[in-house]
């Protein structure tokens, strides 16, 4: 499908070459990426860096936003040895910070909070060395689940709001803005050493007064990292592209989250909740104290 994308919205993709060792090697542990599933811009980018974004518990999702490219049905049930090969490809491919997160699983018990608890562990124990953030689904504001996962010890909690509140009936109809702000407020709780981190997208029609306010949200309750990047449908079919935000918008965006606090930030076109998490992390308290 051709799209007529803003002149800022164009970058030159890396030969497929350099990306087939990542492929081969995901392909071959039977592991899934977001990268793929979600039609991410940097794919190509990112697989011939050496590094991707792991999606566990299978790649169908229970729920069914609008925005998303991520299969939507019936998932099978999940992959004990999952977590296993998981780690082993986070120690093949050299990773230091190591990105998890998942399709949503409403038809578990836990929402799969016991999966991600064992695929931290299995890579903290195998590349020791290695931080490990995880990316996670609201767990349908079930405080055992996310206690679960915290407790398993990653280094970064990210759960994105995804959009404004007032967009959330047609673009996350399943979601609760407020239980996504209390799950980060109650990660935090759980364990204050825990950087959490939330992501937003924009150019679906919310205005810079409401990207505002959904940023001091985020602060009320303590998230530490906010990305906030361009929205782009996957398909004809999915939510439509509002509005292509400029990146002079995202600069201001980027500066007002920094006054507010936060602690790292990556506000711009190509932005992805996990797209250069690594680095992101590395800059935690580095902005505040050059501000």
């Amino acid at each position: 499908m051709a799209r007529d994308y803003p002149v800022w919205l164009k970058k030159r993709l890396p030969a497929a070459a350099a990306a087939q060792d990542t492929a081969a090697l995901l392909e071959r542990l039977a592991l899934h990426t977001v990268c793929e599933s979600a039609h991410c811009p940097n794919l190509g980018e990112c697989y011939a860096a050496g590094t991707a974004t792991f999606m566990i518990l299978g790649d169908v999702c229970t729920r069914r936003c609008s925005f998303c490219a991520v299969p939507k049905g019936v998932p099978a049930p999940p992959d004990p040895d999952e977590p296993r090969r998981l780690a082993q490809a986070a120690a093949a491919l050299g990773l230091r910070h190591v990105v998890i997160t998942s399709v949503t699983r409403d038809d578990l018990a836990d929402g799969g909070a016991g999966h991600f608890a064992a695929t931290v562990r299995a890579v903290h124990d195998l590349v020791p060395a290695a931080t490990v953030e995880v990316l996670t689904p609201d767990f349908q504001g079930q405080l055992a689940a996310l206690a679960t996962v915290v407790e398993a010890g990653p280094e970064v909690f990210n759960h994105n709001v995804e959009t404004v509140p007032r967009l959330y009936p047609v673009v996350r109809p399943r979601a609760s803005y407020q239980r996504s702000l209390e799950v980060l407020r109650l990660a935090k709780q759980m364990d204050a050493r825990l950087y959490t981190k939330s992501g937003l997208m924009v150019g679906l029609g919310e205005t810079p007064e409401e990207v505002r306010q959904v940023m001091a949200d985020l602060r009320a309750v303590g998230c530490d990292v906010l990305t906030v990047g361009q929205y782009l449908a996957p398909t004809d079919r999915h939510y439509p592209v509002r509005e292509f935000i400029w990146p002079a918008t995202f600069d201001l965006y980027a500066a007002w989250a920094r006054e507010m606090g936060f602690k790292a930030v990556a506000c711009g076109p190509f932005v992805r909740s996990s797209y250069g998490a690594a680095q992101l992390f590395w800059r935690i308290g580095e902005e505040g104290r050059h501000a």
